[in-house]
């Protein structure tokens, strides 16, 4: 069991020391190095203010690590991919601590934020990535079978949130697929790909890939996405947003920035533009951030939890909303809204989003929602061209019909 971990942040290609965690009686402490001090980077302005002496975090939202460390930390997929690992060497992963984890991602998390020492370096294959078997192998795992490809899986998506399995891969203009940490190739771009879980329906990819297209219509920002179709599956991909080239960007969720616990619904959108606000000082981004509950609500995506909305820290150390990610269609916990329209979870209108419009001052509200309600037109065409089956074309366009 490791008890001090260093925290480094990777900005403009500089490795800078950030502090030392330290685990003792339970607790998980830390402390700011001086001369991060005098930097005036502030990755975590709530709960982990730039400050100097030890800082000691009180709750157990993230099994008592800071909101910033645990935005490095797998869930979900990730997380059982670890487990698994540390099984087959005989360790039981229940003895183990955050810090432990932070020191199995090392320097292969998301974000700009690594951690030294580093325990275990996976091997990265050079040979071209055959997405069919991950994807098969991933339905073992799920499924409580063993598999060869366990630590690949690993080594490609170990750092990642969110219950579907994922890869970290580069693609190129072929889509030819390789492994994502290894150094950026020339002519190919940082992607992460996403398989379908146990309970998924097999069109998910198709899903998820015409969801993104409808969110560029509808004026939300969202990275560039792929739909990769083998003769087996579709796979939906899109390029990761905390990687410019090869430099990182520190992201923070909006759960972690407010430590509030995303695995229940426990946040509101009144919430969620108010931080936009706070945090960023900018009425634009409190736009967009209204703008993608305005399309949450519009097509049921339902699973719109406090880890699926975050924040970039850009090289002159201001915060932006990050682009938008997993929009898909979603019943959510119970069939509620994982985030709620100023307390209704279960069946928002209109009205509530006109009630947030006014009480955050977005006079475009009217626009705004037009403008997604138009986009939505276009459906029925992406489900056509992408052959959705007619069955889950209609399910989604009653939703859709439902929410308007």
């Amino acid at each position: 069991m490791i008890q001090t971990v260093n925290v480094f942040l990777h900005q403009k290609n500089e490795k800078i020391f950030v502090g030392t965690l330290a685990y003792k009686n339970r607790k998980i402490y830390f402390e700011y190095d001086k001369m991060f001090m005098s930097q005036n980077i502030n990755l975590s302005p709530y709960m982990l203010p730039l400050k100097s002496g030890l800082q000691v975090c009180e709750d157990r939202v993230f099994d008592g690590l800071f909101g910033a460390f645990a935005d490095s930390l797998p869930d979900g997929w990730g997380k059982l991919l670890l487990d698994r690992h540390l099984m087959t060497k005989g360790i039981n992963y229940h003895d183990i601590t955050p810090l432990d984890r932070l020191c199995y991602v090392g320097g292969y998390g998301i974000g700009a934020l690594t951690y030294e020492p580093i325990h275990e370096h996976f091997a990265i294959e050079k040979e071209q990535i055959i997405l069919d078997d991950l994807a098969t192998s991933s339905q073992q795992i799920l499924q409580g079978a063993s598999s060869e490809f366990l630590d690949t899986l690993l080594a490609l998506g170990g750092s990642s949130a969110g219950a579907r399995p994922k890869v970290m891969v580069q693609i190129n203009e072929k889509d030819e697929i390789i492994h994502g940490n290894l150094a950026l190739v020339d002519g190919f771009e940082h992607y992460m790909v996403k398989f379908t879980n146990v309970n998924d329906h097999k069109e998910m990819g198709k899903i998820e890939y015409i969801y993104s297209l409808l969110a560029k219509d509808a004026g939300i920002y969202i990275p560039p996405t792929k739909l990769l179709q083998t003769k087996a599956n579709s796979y939906f991909a899109i390029k990761r947003f905390d990687r410019i080239q090869d430099e990182r960007v520190h992201i923070h969720s909006a759960a972690g920035v407010t430590h509030s616990d995303f695995r229940v619904p426990s946040l509101d959108y009144d919430d969620l533009l108010a931080l936009s606000f706070h945090l960023t000082k900018d009425a634009q981004e409190v736009q967009k951030m209204f703008r993608l509950a305005v399309f949450n609500l519009l097509t049921h995506n339902r699973d719109d939890h406090g880890k699926n909305f975050s924040f970039l820290l850009n090289s002159k150390n201001n915060w932006k909303l990050s682009p938008a990610y997993d929009l898909t269609f979603s019943s959510g916990p119970g069939g509620e809204h994982s985030t709620a329209y100023l307390g209704e979870g279960k069946n928002p209108t209109l009205a509530h989003l006109e009630k947030l419009a006014f009480k955050h001052s977005i006079k475009e509200y009217k626009n705004i929602i037009g403008e997604v309600q138009e986009a939505l037109l276009k459906f029925q065409d992406y489900a056509k061209e992408f052959e959705l089956s007619k069955t889950f074309t209609n399910t989604l366009l009653k939703q859709f019909k439902n929410q308007t």
